[in-house]
Protein backbone atom coordinates (compact mmCIF):
# COMPACT_ATOMS: atom_id res chain seq x y z
CA UNK A 1 0.00 0.00 0.00
CA UNK A 2 1.51 3.32 -1.04
CA UNK A 3 2.23 5.89 1.63
CA UNK A 4 -0.47 8.51 2.13
CA UNK A 5 2.25 11.17 1.89
CA UNK A 6 2.64 10.34 -1.81
CA UNK A 7 -1.00 11.18 -2.37
CA UNK A 8 -0.69 14.42 -0.47
CA UNK A 9 2.28 15.48 -2.59
CA UNK A 10 0.37 14.58 -5.73
CA UNK A 11 -2.35 17.04 -4.78
CA UNK A 12 -0.28 19.57 -6.67
CA UNK A 13 -0.72 17.75 -9.96
CA UNK A 14 -3.32 16.24 -12.26
CA UNK A 15 -2.70 13.09 -14.29
CA UNK A 16 -1.13 15.15 -17.08
CA UNK A 17 1.11 17.02 -14.68
CA UNK A 18 -0.63 20.41 -14.79
CA UNK A 19 -1.73 22.19 -11.65
CA UNK A 20 -5.03 21.21 -10.03
CA UNK A 21 -7.57 24.04 -9.92
CA UNK A 22 -9.68 24.90 -6.90
CA UNK A 23 -12.17 22.22 -5.88
CA UNK A 24 -15.15 24.25 -6.96
CA UNK A 25 -13.82 24.37 -10.52
CA UNK A 26 -14.06 20.60 -10.98
CA UNK A 27 -17.28 18.70 -11.63
CA UNK A 28 -18.58 15.41 -13.02
CA UNK A 29 -20.83 15.17 -16.07
CA UNK A 30 -21.55 11.98 -18.00
CA UNK A 31 -21.73 13.71 -21.38
CA UNK A 32 -22.49 12.07 -24.75
CA UNK A 33 -18.74 12.05 -25.39
CA UNK A 34 -18.19 10.24 -22.09
CA UNK A 35 -20.94 7.78 -22.97
CA UNK A 36 -19.16 6.99 -26.26
CA UNK A 37 -15.93 6.26 -24.38
CA UNK A 38 -17.80 4.05 -21.89
CA UNK A 39 -19.32 2.07 -24.78
CA UNK A 40 -15.84 1.61 -26.28
CA UNK A 41 -14.67 0.23 -22.94
CA UNK A 42 -17.56 -2.21 -22.76
CA UNK A 43 -16.57 -3.46 -26.23
CA UNK A 44 -13.01 -3.86 -24.86
CA UNK A 45 -11.77 -1.29 -27.38
CA UNK A 46 -9.43 -0.02 -24.70
CA UNK A 47 -6.91 1.74 -26.95
CA UNK A 48 -9.75 3.59 -28.66
CA UNK A 49 -11.16 4.49 -25.24
CA UNK A 50 -7.77 5.87 -24.16
CA UNK A 51 -7.86 8.14 -27.22
CA UNK A 52 -11.38 9.22 -26.25
CA UNK A 53 -10.25 10.06 -22.74
CA UNK A 54 -7.42 12.23 -24.05
CA UNK A 55 -9.99 14.03 -26.18
CA UNK A 56 -12.26 14.50 -23.14
CA UNK A 57 -9.42 16.01 -21.16
CA UNK A 58 -8.52 18.36 -23.99
CA UNK A 59 -12.06 19.63 -24.63
CA UNK A 60 -13.46 19.47 -21.08
CA UNK A 61 -10.48 19.49 -18.68
CA UNK A 62 -12.54 20.20 -15.56
CA UNK A 63 -14.83 17.18 -16.05
CA UNK A 64 -13.64 14.37 -13.79
CA UNK A 65 -15.58 11.72 -15.70
CA UNK A 66 -12.32 11.01 -17.58
CA UNK A 67 -10.74 9.67 -14.38
CA UNK A 68 -13.72 7.45 -13.67
CA UNK A 69 -13.59 5.97 -17.16
CA UNK A 70 -9.82 5.56 -16.94
CA UNK A 71 -10.38 3.37 -13.87
CA UNK A 72 -12.49 0.98 -15.96
CA UNK A 73 -9.73 0.79 -18.58
CA UNK A 74 -7.02 -0.06 -16.05
CA UNK A 75 -9.27 -2.65 -14.41
CA UNK A 76 -9.95 -4.44 -17.69
CA UNK A 77 -6.31 -4.28 -18.81
CA UNK A 78 -5.15 -5.91 -15.59
CA UNK A 79 -7.94 -8.46 -15.27
CA UNK A 80 -7.76 -9.63 -18.88
CA UNK A 81 -3.97 -9.94 -18.89
CA UNK A 82 -3.18 -10.86 -15.28
CA UNK A 83 0.10 -9.04 -15.92
CA UNK A 84 1.67 -7.99 -12.63
CA UNK A 85 4.38 -5.98 -14.41
CA UNK A 86 1.63 -3.85 -15.98
CA UNK A 87 0.05 -3.55 -12.55
CA UNK A 88 3.20 -1.90 -11.26
CA UNK A 89 3.12 0.59 -14.12
CA UNK A 90 -0.54 1.46 -13.51
CA UNK A 91 -0.24 1.86 -9.74
CA UNK A 92 0.79 5.51 -10.10
CA UNK A 93 -2.23 6.16 -12.33
CA UNK A 94 -4.43 4.91 -9.49
CA UNK A 95 -2.80 7.24 -6.94
CA UNK A 96 -3.13 10.24 -9.26
CA UNK A 97 -6.69 9.27 -10.11
CA UNK A 98 -7.72 9.27 -6.45
CA UNK A 99 -6.08 12.65 -5.88
CA UNK A 100 -7.88 14.12 -8.90
CA UNK A 101 -11.26 12.70 -7.89
CA UNK A 102 -10.82 13.98 -4.34
CA UNK A 103 -10.54 17.44 -5.90
CA UNK A 104 -14.08 17.22 -7.22
CA UNK A 105 -17.33 18.84 -6.13
CA UNK A 106 -18.33 17.25 -2.84
CA UNK A 107 -21.93 18.42 -3.29
CA UNK A 108 -22.34 16.09 -6.29
CA UNK A 109 -23.47 12.47 -5.84
CA UNK A 110 -20.81 11.53 -8.38
CA UNK A 111 -18.06 12.68 -6.00
CA UNK A 112 -18.23 9.65 -3.68
CA UNK A 113 -19.52 7.35 -6.41
CA UNK A 114 -16.52 7.83 -8.71
CA UNK A 115 -14.09 7.50 -5.79
CA UNK A 116 -15.78 4.29 -4.68
CA UNK A 117 -15.65 2.81 -8.18
CA UNK A 118 -11.94 3.59 -8.52
CA UNK A 119 -11.25 1.94 -5.18
CA UNK A 120 -13.44 -1.06 -5.98
CA UNK A 121 -11.63 -1.61 -9.27
CA UNK A 122 -8.33 -1.43 -7.42
CA UNK A 123 -9.45 -3.79 -4.68
CA UNK A 124 -10.49 -6.40 -7.24
CA UNK A 125 -7.05 -6.12 -8.79
CA UNK A 126 -5.47 -6.50 -5.36
CA UNK A 127 -7.51 -9.65 -4.79
CA UNK A 128 -6.47 -11.07 -8.17
CA UNK A 129 -2.81 -10.57 -7.27
CA UNK A 130 -3.37 -11.92 -3.73
CA UNK A 131 -2.66 -8.64 -1.92
CA UNK A 132 -5.40 -9.23 0.61
CA UNK A 133 -4.56 -6.49 3.11
CA UNK A 134 -4.52 -3.84 0.37
CA UNK A 135 -7.76 -5.26 -1.01
CA UNK A 136 -9.50 -4.97 2.38
CA UNK A 137 -8.32 -1.40 2.82
CA UNK A 138 -9.53 -0.28 -0.60
CA UNK A 139 -12.83 -2.11 -0.11
CA UNK A 140 -13.29 -0.39 3.22
CA UNK A 141 -12.64 3.05 1.73
CA UNK A 142 -14.99 2.32 -1.15
CA UNK A 143 -17.65 1.17 1.30
CA UNK A 144 -17.36 4.39 3.31
CA UNK A 145 -17.74 6.43 0.10
CA UNK A 146 -20.85 4.48 -0.87
CA UNK A 147 -22.37 4.54 2.59
CA UNK A 148 -21.88 8.31 2.75
CA UNK A 149 -23.42 8.70 -0.68
CA UNK A 150 -26.48 6.66 0.26
CA UNK A 151 -27.01 8.85 3.32
CA UNK A 152 -26.53 12.18 1.52
CA UNK A 153 -28.13 11.27 -1.82
CA UNK A 154 -30.56 8.40 -1.15
CA UNK A 155 -32.21 8.78 -4.56
CA UNK A 156 -28.96 8.46 -6.53
CA UNK A 157 -29.52 4.92 -7.76
CA UNK A 158 -26.06 4.00 -9.16
CA UNK A 159 -24.79 3.92 -5.55
CA UNK A 160 -26.84 0.79 -4.89
CA UNK A 161 -25.18 -1.13 -7.73
CA UNK A 162 -21.89 -1.19 -5.85
CA UNK A 163 -23.33 -1.10 -2.35
CA UNK A 164 -25.48 -4.13 -3.12
CA UNK A 165 -22.51 -6.11 -4.39
CA UNK A 166 -20.45 -5.26 -1.31
CA UNK A 167 -23.20 -6.12 1.15
CA UNK A 168 -23.88 -9.44 -0.59
CA UNK A 169 -20.19 -10.32 -0.82
CA UNK A 170 -19.68 -9.66 2.89
CA UNK A 171 -22.67 -11.87 3.63
CA UNK A 172 -20.92 -14.78 1.92
CA UNK A 173 -17.55 -14.49 3.70
CA UNK A 174 -16.81 -17.70 5.67
CA UNK A 175 -16.33 -17.47 9.44
CA UNK A 176 -12.57 -18.12 9.27
CA UNK A 177 -12.13 -14.92 7.25
CA UNK A 178 -14.52 -12.73 9.23
CA UNK A 179 -11.67 -11.56 11.44
CA UNK A 180 -10.03 -9.89 8.45
CA UNK A 181 -13.19 -8.01 7.57
CA UNK A 182 -13.73 -6.93 11.15
CA UNK A 183 -10.07 -5.96 11.70
CA UNK A 184 -9.46 -4.05 8.48
CA UNK A 185 -12.86 -2.73 7.53
CA UNK A 186 -16.26 -1.57 8.71
CA UNK A 187 -18.09 -3.71 6.14
CA UNK A 188 -21.31 -5.43 7.07
CA UNK A 189 -24.11 -6.91 5.04
CA UNK A 190 -26.19 -9.86 3.92
CA UNK A 191 -26.96 -11.45 0.59
CA UNK A 192 -30.65 -10.63 0.97
CA UNK A 193 -29.85 -6.99 1.63
CA UNK A 194 -27.44 -6.84 -1.29
CA UNK A 195 -29.98 -8.38 -3.67
CA UNK A 196 -32.56 -5.80 -2.60
CA UNK A 197 -30.13 -2.94 -3.21
CA UNK A 198 -29.21 -4.20 -6.67
CA UNK A 199 -32.90 -4.49 -7.55
CA UNK A 200 -33.26 -0.88 -6.45
CA UNK A 201 -30.38 0.13 -8.75
CA UNK A 202 -32.21 -1.58 -11.62
CA UNK A 203 -34.90 1.10 -11.39
CA UNK A 204 -32.44 3.49 -13.05
CA UNK A 205 -33.39 2.29 -16.54
CA UNK A 206 -32.29 5.48 -18.28
CA UNK A 207 -28.97 5.71 -16.46
CA UNK A 208 -25.62 5.13 -18.21
CA UNK A 209 -24.81 2.05 -16.12
CA UNK A 210 -28.10 0.16 -16.57
CA UNK A 211 -26.77 -2.73 -18.69
CA UNK A 212 -23.78 -3.13 -16.39
CA UNK A 213 -26.14 -3.26 -13.42
CA UNK A 214 -28.30 -5.94 -15.04
CA UNK A 215 -25.26 -8.10 -15.75
CA UNK A 216 -23.94 -7.71 -12.20
CA UNK A 217 -27.36 -8.55 -10.82
CA UNK A 218 -27.47 -11.73 -12.92
CA UNK A 219 -24.01 -12.75 -11.73
CA UNK A 220 -25.08 -12.22 -8.13
CA UNK A 221 -28.03 -14.54 -8.71
CA UNK A 222 -25.66 -17.04 -10.31
CA UNK A 223 -22.86 -17.10 -7.75
CA UNK A 224 -24.32 -15.95 -4.43
CA UNK A 225 -28.06 -16.62 -4.56
CA UNK A 226 -27.72 -20.07 -6.21
CA UNK A 227 -30.23 -19.12 -8.89
CA UNK A 228 -28.54 -20.07 -12.18
CA UNK A 229 -31.96 -20.34 -13.83
CA UNK A 230 -32.80 -16.75 -12.92
CA UNK A 231 -29.37 -15.58 -14.07
CA UNK A 232 -29.94 -17.34 -17.41
CA UNK A 233 -33.31 -15.70 -17.94
CA UNK A 234 -31.89 -12.30 -17.01
CA UNK A 235 -28.89 -12.53 -19.32
CA UNK A 236 -30.72 -13.96 -22.33
CA UNK A 237 -33.20 -11.08 -22.12
CA UNK A 238 -30.42 -8.52 -22.69
CA UNK A 239 -29.93 -9.04 -26.42
CA UNK A 240 -26.18 -9.38 -26.02
CA UNK A 241 -24.03 -9.72 -29.14
CA UNK A 242 -21.43 -12.39 -28.32
CA UNK A 243 -20.22 -12.74 -31.93
CA UNK A 244 -19.31 -9.03 -32.03
CA UNK A 245 -18.34 -8.32 -28.43
CA UNK A 246 -16.00 -10.64 -26.50
CA UNK A 247 -17.14 -9.30 -23.15
CA UNK A 248 -20.68 -10.30 -24.10
CA UNK A 249 -19.32 -13.68 -25.19
CA UNK A 250 -17.75 -14.20 -21.77
CA UNK A 251 -20.89 -13.15 -19.92
CA UNK A 252 -23.27 -15.36 -21.87
CA UNK A 253 -20.92 -18.38 -22.05
CA UNK A 254 -20.35 -18.21 -18.28
CA UNK A 255 -24.06 -18.30 -17.56
CA UNK A 256 -24.65 -21.10 -20.09
CA UNK A 257 -21.89 -23.25 -18.58
CA UNK A 258 -23.43 -22.82 -15.12
CA UNK A 259 -26.81 -23.91 -16.50
CA UNK A 260 -25.70 -27.25 -17.99
CA UNK A 261 -25.79 -25.79 -21.51
CA UNK A 262 -22.24 -26.69 -22.44
CA UNK A 263 -23.02 -27.29 -26.11
CA UNK A 264 -24.47 -23.81 -26.53
CA UNK A 265 -21.50 -22.25 -24.75
CA UNK A 266 -19.11 -24.17 -26.99
CA UNK A 267 -20.76 -22.76 -30.11
CA UNK A 268 -20.52 -19.20 -28.75
CA UNK A 269 -16.90 -19.56 -27.75
CA UNK A 270 -15.96 -20.98 -31.14
CA UNK A 271 -17.37 -17.80 -32.69
CA UNK A 272 -15.47 -15.38 -30.47
CA UNK A 273 -13.88 -12.41 -32.24
CA UNK A 274 -10.22 -12.88 -33.03
CA UNK A 275 -7.67 -10.54 -34.52
CA UNK A 276 -9.61 -7.30 -34.05
CA UNK A 277 -8.58 -4.10 -32.34
CA UNK A 278 -10.17 -4.93 -28.99
CA UNK A 279 -8.06 -6.01 -26.01
CA UNK A 280 -6.92 -9.62 -26.05
CA UNK A 281 -9.09 -11.92 -23.92
CA UNK A 282 -7.09 -15.16 -23.57
CA UNK A 283 -9.41 -16.57 -20.90
CA UNK A 284 -12.02 -17.15 -23.60
CA UNK A 285 -9.74 -19.83 -25.02
CA UNK A 286 -9.44 -21.34 -21.54
CA UNK A 287 -13.24 -21.50 -21.44
CA UNK A 288 -13.39 -23.00 -24.93
CA UNK A 289 -10.92 -25.65 -23.83
CA UNK A 290 -13.14 -26.39 -20.82
CA UNK A 291 -16.23 -26.70 -22.99
CA UNK A 292 -14.55 -29.16 -25.36
CA UNK A 293 -12.98 -31.17 -22.56
CA UNK A 294 -16.39 -31.51 -20.92
CA UNK A 295 -17.55 -33.22 -24.10
CA UNK A 296 -14.47 -35.51 -23.92
CA UNK A 297 -12.89 -33.89 -26.95
CA UNK A 298 -9.08 -34.16 -26.57
CA UNK A 299 -8.61 -31.35 -29.10
CA UNK A 300 -9.43 -29.08 -26.17
CA UNK A 301 -5.71 -28.90 -25.46
CA UNK A 302 -5.11 -26.60 -28.44
CA UNK A 303 -7.18 -23.93 -26.69
CA UNK A 304 -5.40 -24.36 -23.35
CA UNK A 305 -2.09 -24.10 -25.21
CA UNK A 306 -3.31 -20.92 -26.89
CA UNK A 307 -4.26 -19.53 -23.47
CA UNK A 308 -0.80 -20.28 -22.08
CA UNK A 309 0.90 -18.58 -25.01
CA UNK A 310 -1.20 -15.42 -24.78
CA UNK A 311 -1.67 -14.99 -21.02
CA UNK A 312 1.26 -13.40 -19.12
CA UNK A 313 -0.32 -13.80 -15.67
CA UNK A 314 0.36 -16.58 -13.16
CA UNK A 315 -3.23 -17.59 -12.44
CA UNK A 316 -4.99 -20.45 -14.28
CA UNK A 317 -1.66 -21.63 -15.75
CA UNK A 318 -1.31 -24.73 -13.59
CA UNK A 319 -4.94 -25.62 -14.19
CA UNK A 320 -4.46 -25.19 -17.95
CA UNK A 321 -1.47 -27.58 -17.86
CA UNK A 322 -3.55 -30.07 -15.88
CA UNK A 323 -6.33 -29.89 -18.47
CA UNK A 324 -3.79 -30.45 -21.27
CA UNK A 325 -2.58 -33.51 -19.37
CA UNK A 326 -6.17 -34.75 -19.07
CA UNK A 327 -6.65 -34.40 -22.82
CA UNK A 328 -3.77 -36.82 -23.34
CA UNK A 329 -5.22 -39.16 -20.73
CA UNK A 330 -8.51 -39.23 -22.64
CA UNK A 331 -6.51 -40.51 -25.63
CA UNK A 332 -4.83 -43.17 -23.50
CA UNK A 333 -1.44 -41.46 -23.77
CA UNK A 334 -0.10 -41.85 -20.24
CA UNK A 335 3.50 -40.73 -20.98
CA UNK A 336 2.28 -37.41 -22.44
CA UNK A 337 -0.01 -36.97 -19.42
CA UNK A 338 2.97 -37.21 -17.08
CA UNK A 339 5.09 -34.89 -19.28
CA UNK A 340 2.38 -32.22 -19.15
CA UNK A 341 1.91 -32.59 -15.39
CA UNK A 342 5.68 -32.32 -14.86
CA UNK A 343 5.49 -28.71 -16.12
CA UNK A 344 3.32 -27.70 -13.16
CA UNK A 345 5.37 -25.69 -10.67
CA UNK A 346 2.88 -23.75 -8.53
CA UNK A 347 2.80 -20.01 -8.05
CA UNK A 348 -0.92 -19.35 -7.67
CA UNK A 349 -3.25 -20.01 -4.77
CA UNK A 350 -6.37 -20.06 -6.92
CA UNK A 351 -8.49 -23.15 -6.25
CA UNK A 352 -8.04 -24.75 -9.66
CA UNK A 353 -4.29 -24.13 -9.66
CA UNK A 354 -3.87 -25.57 -6.16
CA UNK A 355 -5.78 -28.68 -7.21
CA UNK A 356 -3.49 -29.09 -10.22
CA UNK A 357 -0.40 -28.79 -8.00
CA UNK A 358 -1.77 -31.45 -5.66
CA UNK A 359 -2.42 -33.82 -8.56
CA UNK A 360 1.09 -33.23 -9.92
CA UNK A 361 2.60 -33.94 -6.49
CA UNK A 362 0.64 -37.18 -6.24
CA UNK A 363 2.51 -38.42 -9.34
CA UNK A 364 -0.26 -40.75 -10.48
CA UNK A 365 -2.99 -40.21 -13.03
CA UNK A 366 -6.65 -39.99 -12.04
CA UNK A 367 -8.88 -42.98 -12.73
CA UNK A 368 -9.96 -42.60 -16.34
CA UNK A 369 -13.58 -43.65 -15.78
CA UNK A 370 -13.98 -41.25 -12.87
CA UNK A 371 -12.34 -38.46 -14.86
CA UNK A 372 -14.65 -39.02 -17.81
CA UNK A 373 -17.68 -39.00 -15.47
CA UNK A 374 -16.45 -35.81 -13.83
CA UNK A 375 -15.99 -33.99 -17.12
CA UNK A 376 -19.33 -35.11 -18.53
CA UNK A 377 -21.12 -34.09 -15.34
CA UNK A 378 -19.50 -30.64 -15.44
CA UNK A 379 -20.85 -30.27 -18.98
CA UNK A 380 -24.38 -31.27 -17.96
CA UNK A 381 -24.24 -34.60 -19.82
CA UNK A 382 -25.73 -36.50 -16.90
CA UNK A 383 -26.87 -39.69 -18.66
CA UNK A 384 -23.46 -40.14 -20.27
CA UNK A 385 -21.78 -39.52 -16.91
CA UNK A 386 -24.03 -42.14 -15.29
CA UNK A 387 -23.05 -44.67 -17.95
CA UNK A 388 -19.37 -44.04 -17.25
CA UNK A 389 -19.89 -44.64 -13.53
CA UNK A 390 -21.95 -47.77 -14.14
CA UNK A 391 -19.10 -49.21 -16.22
CA UNK A 392 -16.57 -48.97 -13.36
CA UNK A 393 -15.68 -52.15 -11.48
CA UNK A 394 -15.73 -51.03 -7.84
CA UNK A 395 -13.45 -53.90 -6.80
CA UNK A 396 -10.62 -52.31 -8.77
CA UNK A 397 -10.80 -48.94 -6.99
CA UNK A 398 -8.50 -47.75 -4.23
CA UNK A 399 -10.06 -46.32 -1.03
CA UNK A 400 -9.62 -42.75 -2.29
CA UNK A 401 -11.13 -43.69 -5.66
CA UNK A 402 -14.10 -45.30 -3.91
CA UNK A 403 -14.68 -42.05 -2.03
CA UNK A 404 -14.60 -40.12 -5.30
CA UNK A 405 -16.96 -42.68 -6.87
CA UNK A 406 -19.54 -42.14 -4.12
CA UNK A 407 -19.23 -38.37 -4.45
CA UNK A 408 -19.53 -38.33 -8.24
CA UNK A 409 -22.45 -40.73 -8.16
CA UNK A 410 -24.24 -38.35 -5.80
CA UNK A 411 -23.55 -35.40 -8.12
CA UNK A 412 -24.81 -37.28 -11.18
CA UNK A 413 -27.95 -38.52 -9.41
CA UNK A 414 -28.62 -34.95 -8.31
CA UNK A 415 -28.31 -33.80 -11.90
CA UNK A 416 -30.81 -36.49 -12.91
CA UNK A 417 -33.24 -35.26 -10.21
CA UNK A 418 -32.94 -38.49 -8.21
CA UNK A 419 -32.78 -36.55 -4.98
CA UNK A 420 -33.14 -39.48 -2.58
CA UNK A 421 -30.33 -41.33 -4.31
CA UNK A 422 -28.14 -38.24 -4.39
CA UNK A 423 -28.62 -37.57 -0.67
CA UNK A 424 -27.77 -41.17 0.17
CA UNK A 425 -24.45 -40.96 -1.67
CA UNK A 426 -23.74 -37.50 -0.23
CA UNK A 427 -24.27 -38.82 3.30
CA UNK A 428 -21.93 -41.75 2.66
CA UNK A 429 -19.32 -39.39 1.21
CA UNK A 430 -19.52 -37.07 4.24
CA UNK A 431 -19.25 -39.97 6.69
CA UNK A 432 -16.30 -41.68 5.04
CA UNK A 433 -14.47 -38.63 3.70
CA UNK A 434 -14.74 -36.02 6.44
CA UNK A 435 -11.05 -36.33 7.32
CA UNK A 436 -9.78 -36.93 3.79
CA UNK A 437 -7.79 -34.04 2.28
CA UNK A 438 -9.85 -34.21 -0.93
CA UNK A 439 -12.78 -31.83 -1.31
CA UNK A 440 -15.42 -34.53 -1.85
CA UNK A 441 -16.97 -34.59 1.63
CA UNK A 442 -16.99 -30.81 1.94
CA UNK A 443 -18.72 -30.35 -1.41
CA UNK A 444 -21.06 -33.27 -0.75
CA UNK A 445 -22.30 -31.40 2.33
CA UNK A 446 -22.66 -28.18 0.32
CA UNK A 447 -24.55 -29.91 -2.51
CA UNK A 448 -26.82 -31.69 -0.04
CA UNK A 449 -27.61 -28.33 1.52
CA UNK A 450 -28.39 -26.77 -1.86
CA UNK A 451 -30.62 -29.73 -2.75
CA UNK A 452 -32.56 -29.46 0.51
CA UNK A 453 -32.82 -25.68 0.14
CA UNK A 454 -34.35 -26.18 -3.31
CA UNK A 455 -36.90 -28.56 -1.75
CA UNK A 456 -37.67 -26.00 1.00
CA UNK A 457 -36.30 -28.30 3.73
CA UNK A 458 -34.59 -25.34 5.32
CA UNK A 459 -33.64 -26.83 8.69
CA UNK A 460 -31.92 -29.77 7.05
CA UNK A 461 -30.27 -27.47 4.51
CA UNK A 462 -28.79 -25.36 7.31
CA UNK A 463 -27.41 -28.51 8.93
CA UNK A 464 -25.63 -29.50 5.74
CA UNK A 465 -24.25 -26.00 5.15
CA UNK A 466 -22.88 -25.97 8.70
CA UNK A 467 -21.33 -29.40 8.13
CA UNK A 468 -19.62 -28.03 5.03
CA UNK A 469 -18.08 -25.24 7.12
CA UNK A 470 -16.82 -27.79 9.64
CA UNK A 471 -14.85 -29.74 7.03
CA UNK A 472 -11.51 -28.30 5.90
CA UNK A 473 -10.22 -29.99 2.74
CA UNK A 474 -6.81 -29.21 1.28
CA UNK A 475 -8.32 -27.87 -1.95
CA UNK A 476 -11.22 -25.56 -2.83
CA UNK A 477 -11.92 -24.90 0.87
CA UNK A 478 -12.35 -21.14 0.58
CA UNK A 479 -14.74 -21.30 -2.37
CA UNK A 480 -16.83 -24.10 -0.85
CA UNK A 481 -17.04 -22.36 2.50
CA UNK A 482 -18.10 -19.10 0.84
CA UNK A 483 -20.96 -20.91 -0.88
CA UNK A 484 -21.99 -22.61 2.36
CA UNK A 485 -21.92 -19.29 4.21
CA UNK A 486 -23.98 -17.77 1.40
CA UNK A 487 -26.50 -20.58 1.88
CA UNK A 488 -26.76 -19.94 5.60
CA UNK A 489 -27.15 -16.24 4.91
CA UNK A 490 -29.99 -16.87 2.45
CA UNK A 491 -31.74 -19.10 4.98
CA UNK A 492 -31.42 -16.80 7.98
CA UNK A 493 -34.85 -16.33 9.45
CA UNK A 494 -36.33 -19.37 7.70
Amino acid sequence: MRNRLVSLLLLCFTFAGTQVQAKSEYSYAFTPEASAVYQDIMRLELDLAETGIRSLRATDPRNLVAYHLESYIDFFRLYLSGDERLDGQLAERFDRRIVALEGGDETSPYYNYALAEARLHRSLTDLRFERHLAAFRNLNRAYKNLRDNAERFPDFLPTYKDLGLLHAAVGSIPPQFKWGVELFSSLTGTIAGGRAELRRALQDKDGPFYLETRVLNAFMELHLADRPDLAYRSITALNLKPAKNNLHCFILASVLMHNDRNGEALVLLERQRRGGTEADFPYLDFMLGQAKLRNLNPQARAHFQSFLLRYPGRHFREEALQKIAWSYLLEGNLPRYHRAMAEIEGGSRAGGDESAVREAAAAHAPHLGLLRARLLFDGGYFLRARAELDAINLATLSPDEKLEYRYRTGRVLGGLKDYAGALSFYEHTITTGRNNPAYYACNAALQAGLLEEERANYTTAKKYFQTCLEISPAEYRTGLHMLAKAGLDRLSGK
